[in-house]
């Protein structure tokens, strides 16, 4: 089940489409990772096309850049904020980074792995299961990625 989501979370999510505007090639998905104050420690979009890297999903780089700018993999406390609901692979590392809430835009029937597909993320087999807020700015998340592909 996933929360009611809170006024800021529109806020960051506003972020996260800025960032998902500036993909280029890529499809325009965006991530922003705030830490427990709500400070962005890093922002990044897909960069599969740009980079050739199957793994270079918005989520993934994000979480690299701030564990590196964190100065550890545990992002305890941190936000992760993403324009699409992340994929098996996106899921899978958020749990594993221990990240405390995710916050997502629209949702994604196809992939989806926070509860269209899958519910990777509310697993009650492994050992972390952050807050869950969907469906934030949903219409204007899709909007992006429904441009993209026409």
């Amino acid at each position: 089940m996933s929360l009611v989501a809170l006024p800021r979370h529109e806020t960051w999510m506003r972020r996260a489409l800025e960032v998902a505007a500036a993909a280029g090639e890529d499809v325009p998905v965006g991530a922003v990772l705030l830490d427990a104050a709500g400070r962005e420690l890093a922002a990044a979009g897909n960069q599969r096309e740009a980079s050739g890297d199957p793994t270079a999903h918005a989520e993934i780089l994000v979480l690299r850049r701030a564990a590196e700018r964190a100065g550890t993999w545990r992002l305890d406390g941190c936000t992760l904020v993403v324009t699409l609901e992340p994929c098996t692979m996106c899921a899978g590392a958020l749990v594993l980074a221990r990240v405390s809430t995710l916050v997502f835009g629209a949702w994604e029937p196809k992939t989806g792995a926070v509860g269209s597909l899958w519910d990777v993320v509310r697993d009650r087999r492994l050992n972390h299961r952050p807050e869950v807020y969907a469906g934030v700015l949903e219409d204007e998340c899709a909007a992006i990625l429904r441009d993209f592909f026409r």
